[in-house]
């Protein structure tokens, strides 16, 4: 005789064969049959199957025909010895085919309207052949099996993702197939999505150029149609690779399907491996070696990806080499100034502003807020007193020219500021803003009140944080903003309120992470304060969060020291000191011979 016995592993309901009678019932509808299983036949080494939150086990002295009914059904597979634990889908695919199979079976007594499940379905028609990576029937019809499966599509991806990963990464030997034919063979009933082309490039980061023969089998599938956004994953990852050479194969392979995201992934890997002459003549020959249109939108992608990583010089020589071919706007001056001043290259900003300003450009706000960066920058590394000074020489600048302030101007101002401890300024600062017209923003909020915790004046920090939530910028207040303002607080050792911001916290909705928990629960043993440590690891848990217990150590200053007696032992005194101390003692003794003289009461006059 054998039953089911239940118990869970990832909030699913998984079943194993233990030998002992039992029952099922599903709510107030139960099954039994009187059959019993012959002794001849053996059951498999192990069976895996789902039950339904909704089913109950219950000890009887009949075997259920609920498990006969799987054993007939479960050896039309061939069944091998499990070594790894099977997951979610392959469990509800099992049981899916075994309960389909004896729909279709009349001579079994159990069919599927005999089992009423709460408000599930089953199939009246046989399930097709049995695949590890596709469930289109079962994740849907079987959903109320579990409730607390997210998304069964996703999962069946991630598998999917996972196996032709594991296949990439394998190493090939002299007489194997390529890859095409390879995956032609194992994954020929895989549907491919952009999503799951993405997936299993990120889990394959040491497939190496094993990719490119993927890439191939990708272009190859009819049902599949190859875009820009899918070459473009593929020159990415090249891209981090910094294997460049196939980054280019791709892009010949792709003649005719790449376009603007594939030029913006092949320059942003340029440039991010420092780069900048191979970006400059990838730019020049792109439209002849792999169709990629010149254009004057194109040359802005390029020049603002070399000037945010301070490679303006080769920027500017491109521009005034293509003058004469895309005439640069204002947008292309301005990044050219911001590149500069990202390079710490205050002289060369200004100059270049000069020759913009007398060819008749309008310099704009964002060219001076760069600006005022870089002097505040350089003032904070050399003379930090000057700042203030030289920022309003470039305020006097921008109104002699008419330029107005924006919000990123005061938030540069602002941020500067704080970095060298002025914060009573900053906050001067911030409430002078609506004199130019201007509203603080959520880069404004968080920068303040970082400074002001900083500051130690933590009640000024809380009502600017209910500022922030008042003028509506509660949703940048996330999970690495609070990070960030606890990490502070714990800096300067006030424990007590990083508790409470913790707890108001969790009451915005805003749910704590790994990092949160830990930073806490060192910062409270460290005081000495192991009870609420060991309170927080037991929320941690009950989150979800994967918590590993660590060794903290406790201050010494908050350490209780146990109470010490020293005994004092006794020196040996030298000879000088005994003679002294002897001298002393018959000095003490002839005093005590001499007649002291009688007090004499005081007159009274």
């Amino acid at each position: 005789m054998f039953s089911i016995a239940k118990f869970r592993r990832k909030n699913v309901t998984i079943c194993e064969r233990i030998p002992i009678n039992f029952q099922v019932t599903t709510g107030s509808a139960k099954a039994q049959n009187t059959k019993t299983k012959p002794r001849g036949a053996e059951p498999p080494d192990r069976l895996a199957v789902p039950v339904s939150e909704g089913l109950t086990l219950h000890h009887s002295r009949r075997p259920s025909s609920l498990l006969l009914f799987l054993y007939h059904s479960v050896p039309t597979v061939k069944m091998r010895r499990i070594t790894s634990p099977l997951t979610r889908l392959h469990l509800r695919t099992l049981l899916c085919r075994c309960i389909s199979s004896s729909a279709t079976n009349q001579t079994n007594p159990l069919t599927c309207s005999q089992l009423s499940l709460s408000k599930t379905r089953f199939f009246a028609s046989p399930l097709p052949h049995y695949d590890p990576f596709s469930f289109p029937q079962c994740s849907t019809s079987f959903r109320s099996f579990s409730s607390q499966v997210d998304d069964p599509a996703r999962d069946q991806e991630e598998t999917a993702a996972q196996s032709l990963s594991s296949e990439l990464v394998k190493e090939l030997d002299a007489e194997s197939l390529s890859i095409p034919q390879r995956l032609d063979l194992s994954f020929s009933h895989i549907a491919l999505t952009p999503s799951l082309i993405r997936t299993t490039l990120d889990l394959s980061p040491d497939a190496g150029r094993t990719v490119l023969g993927f890439f191939k089998w990708v272009k190859s599938k009819e049902s599949f149609k190859l875009d820009d956004e899918v070459v473009s994953y593929f020159v990415d990852y090249f891209g981090r690779r910094k294997d460049f050479k196939a980054a280019q194969d791709v892009l010949s392979d792709g003649l005719g399907l790449t376009g603007r995201k594939t030029l913006e992934s092949m320059v942003d890997r340029l440039v991010r491996a420092g780069r900048p002459t191979q970006t400059v003549a990838f730019f020049e020959n792109m439209e002849k070696d792999f169709g990629l249109v010149r254009d004057l939108d194109h040359l802005k992608l390029v020049v603002s990806r070399l000037c945010e990583h301070g490679f303006a010089s080769y920027a500017e020589k491109m521009v005034k080499s293509l003058a004469s071919e895309f005439f640069p706007d204002e947008y292309i001056c301005d990044m050219l100034i911001r590149g500069w001043c990202i390079d710490g290259k205050l002289d060369e900003a200004q100059r270049l502003a000069g020759e913009m300003y007398r060819g008749g450009f309008e310099i704009g706000t964002s060219a001076y807020n760069a600006m005022l960066d870089c002097v505040c920058k350089l003032c904070r590394k050399k003379d930090p007193f000057r700042l203030q000074s030289e920022a309003e020489n470039v305020l006097l600048e921008m109104e002699e020219k008419g330029v107005p302030r924006d919000v990123e101007t005061f938030n540069v101002l602002i941020t500067n500021l704080c970095k060298i401890r002025k914060t009573e300024d900053a906050v001067n600062l911030f409430y002078r803003m609506g004199e130019w017209g201007c509203n603080p923003d959520e880069t404004t909020f968080l920068t303040l009140i970082r400074s002001l915790y900083q500051a130690a004046r933590v009640g000024e920090g809380d009502e600017m944080i209910d500022r922030m939530k008042s003028a509506g910028f509660g949703d940048a207040l996330d999970k690495k903003a609070y990070y960030e303002f606890l990490k502070i607080l714990c800096g300067i050792e006030r424990i007590d309120h990083a508790m409470s911001v913790f707890a108001k916290m969790k009451e915005d909705g805003c749910k704590p992470g790994l990092k949160t928990y830990d930073l806490l629960m060192g910062k409270l043993v460290a005081h000495n304060r192991v009870d609420k440590a060991n309170a927080l690891y037991k929320e941690a848990e009950n989150n979800g969060l994967a918590v590993e217990p660590k060794a903290y150590m406790v201050h010494p200053r908050f350490a209780k020291k146990k109470p010490t007696s020293v005994r004092k032992e006794k020196k040996r005194e030298t000879l000088p000191e005994k003679m002294a101390r002897k001298r002393t003692k018959l000095k003490k003794i002839r005093l005590s011979f001499v007649k002291k003289p009688r007090k004499m009461g005081r007159r009274a006059f």
